[in-house]
């Protein structure tokens, strides 16, 4: 079996372990509809992206949140 010849250093090691770092994710407001969205894609509320329509989203479904907002429930 392979063994190492010998210690790897903590600089060595630290080296390696450069690139093992979770990036944090940019959330930034929509400029059509004012959401928190992730930069760089659709939005998810109102389907635009670069104030382009990428994603048709219903209007009747909107209505009915609104609807709802409304009376509370």
């Amino acid at each position: 079996m392979a063994v190492p010849k010998g210690k790897t250093t903590r600089m060595k090691r630290d080296k390696r372990r450069t690139h093992d770092v979770l990036k944090k994710v940019s959330i930034v407001q929509c400029t059509r509809c004012h959401s928190m969205k992730i930069a760089h894609r659709v939005c998810q509320e109102c389907g635009y992206y670069n104030n382009i329509e990428i994603i048709p989203v219903e209007e009747k479904s909107r209505s009915r949140e609104k609807a709802k907002e409304k009376t509370g429930k």
